[in-house]
């Protein structure tokens, strides 16, 4: 078993995977909190998480504050019958008791509008995450390698690309 937990390290160090962190309160655990590199001049940027609640009642997330952006707001990607993939603002997102929700592009995830200043690779933007129990959480956003995608001239939600 130990031959097998070293492998699995390895194989985690290789991927990257090893540099993901987490910020744990109470029973939620808010796991590798990142921000893809916006491109240069963004006036926008994604982020994605996963969040863990160990807890027995569903838990829900109801805002992230950062100085990073004037406005940040809650996001789902919906599919449309058109093929068209736009973005809806939520008023929450529900953790279930004992299971993790994933934020990731092309879901669930936040968006940071009016960004404050350039992010780059390495950088670590502060932010508190707001939960209906739980409370305020501080946690700090990881500036990750772009993932290729403008955020700033999709549709948010407001009619507009």
């Amino acid at each position: 078993m130990k031959l097998f937990a070293l492998a699995l390290l390895g194989a985690l160090t290789l991927s990257g995977t090893a540099d993901a962190h987490s910020v744990k309160k109470d029973k939620i655990e808010i796991i590798h909190p990142h921000i893809n590199e916006p491109f240069a001049g963004a006036k926008s940027a994604a982020a994605y998480m996963a969040i863990s609640n160990e807890g027995a009642a569903t838990e829900r997330l109801i805002g992230i504050e950062t100085p990073a952006a004037k406005k940040t707001s809650l996001h789902t990607t919906d599919h449309a019958s058109d093929g068209v993939a736009r973005m809806q603002p939520v008023a929450g997102i529900e953790i279930p008791a004992g299971e993790t929700v994933v934020l990731e592009p092309g879901g669930l995830h936040v968006m940071l509008m009016g960004l404050t200043a350039p992010l780059k690779d390495g950088d670590m933007v502060p932010s508190t995450f707001v939960f209906e129990q739980a409370g305020r959480i501080e946690v700090e956003f990881m500036v990750d390698p772009t993932d290729g995608v403008d955020h700033s001239k999709m549709d948010h939600g407001t009619g507009t690309n």
